[in-house]
């Protein structure tokens, strides 16, 4: 299974790709990217095309993104849900089984901790994904939404084939 995580934001969208063979976990690629111009629909686009390009690349075969949290700021909260819409889309355009996950779940199942500093993310992604090169803290945001998805998505995987075996 290889694994698109996005870490949504409207100037700068992290993205990480893994494989998931078993238990094993391997880096394949992340990297940021960085919205254009300074009209919100221009930077919206941008960020699309950014995306669909990294999908095409590198093929994946589910999308893991990180729940909006609501903050004070209501303008900012909702310009962050507009590029959290670009970082659904693009998945789903593309066919792709997605998961959500809200940050503290990411935290818990990447550190063992829901309250990790970002530090403590980034350890910890380095540890599991030995040698991996991030490309900045958003990067490794993306790389711990990959990482927590494929923790999930084989626990549904198991789930799926009981019931499957248990049908037949």
């Amino acid at each position: 299974m290889r694994v698109l995580g996005i870490d949504p934001g409207l100037r700068n969208m992290g993205w990480g790709v893994i494989d998931v063979q078993g238990s094993r976990l391997s880096h394949v690629a992340n990297g940021i990217c960085h919205s254009v111009g300074t009209d919100l629909a221009v930077r919206l686009l941008s960020l699309h095309e950014q995306l669909t390009d990294v999908v095409a690349r590198f093929q994946p075969d589910h999308a893991a993104i990180e729940q909006t949290f609501v903050n004070k700021d209501g303008a900012g909260t909702l310009k962050l849900g507009q590029a959290r819409g670009i970082a659904l889309l693009v998945p789903a355009q593309a066919g792709l089984t997605i998961g959500e996950y809200a940050p503290n779940k990411i935290k818990k199942t990447v550190v063992g901790a829901g309250h990790a500093e970002k530090q403590q993310v980034e350890y910890m992604v380095k540890l599991q994904l030995p040698g991996v090169k991030i490309n900045g803290a958003d990067a490794s945001d993306a790389l711990a939404i990959a990482i927590c998805h494929a923790h999930y998505a084989k626990a549904g995987a198991g789930l799926q084939d009981a019931l499957r075996r248990a049908k037949a």
